[in-house]
């Protein structure tokens, strides 16, 4: 293993409750091995990357309700091809060159898989993005 892929493979975050076995799919495993400690080392970057979105559409998402704010981060996510774009190479760029040529495989499902994934972070952690205070 080169030191590229030590350093990323040390440096993540166990995940203890995500446990492998042989029943998964292809793409389970990916999500539980590689996909849910990037993005749990990577959940406070991409907390303040939303914030840095929703200043930069003028904090409307401040306006909102609660129901309608859980439905500007699916929509901002899913619909805005170069925000989603960011956010996934923030995620790839964390992969190790094994990784990488795994990912490739399936590339399509799993970017859903991926891009749920950080849907639902930043749903369940709202309330990080609502602090944010407009001067």
């Amino acid at each position: 293993m080169d030191s590229r892929s030590k350093h990323l493979l040390d440096s993540r975050p166990e995940i203890g409750h995500s446990s492998l076995n042989n029943d998964m799919s292809f793409g389970e495993r990916f999500q539980n091995q590689t996909l849910r400690p990037i993005i749990k080392f990577q959940n406070y970057l991409i907390i303040e990357v939303f914030k840095n979105y929703i200043r930069k559409h003028k904090g409307a998402f401040y306006e909102l309700s609660m129901e309608k704010k859980l439905e500007h981060i699916e929509n901002s996510i899913q619909k805005d091809i170069k925000f989603r774009n960011s956010l996934k190479g923030m995620i790839i760029g964390q992969f190790t060159v094994e990784e990488y040529t795994t990912y490739i495989q399936n590339s399509s499902a799993l970017n859903k898989r991926m891009m749920n994934m950080v849907i639902n972070r930043l749903k369940d952690q709202v309330q990080l993005l609502e602090s944010e205070v407009l001067v």
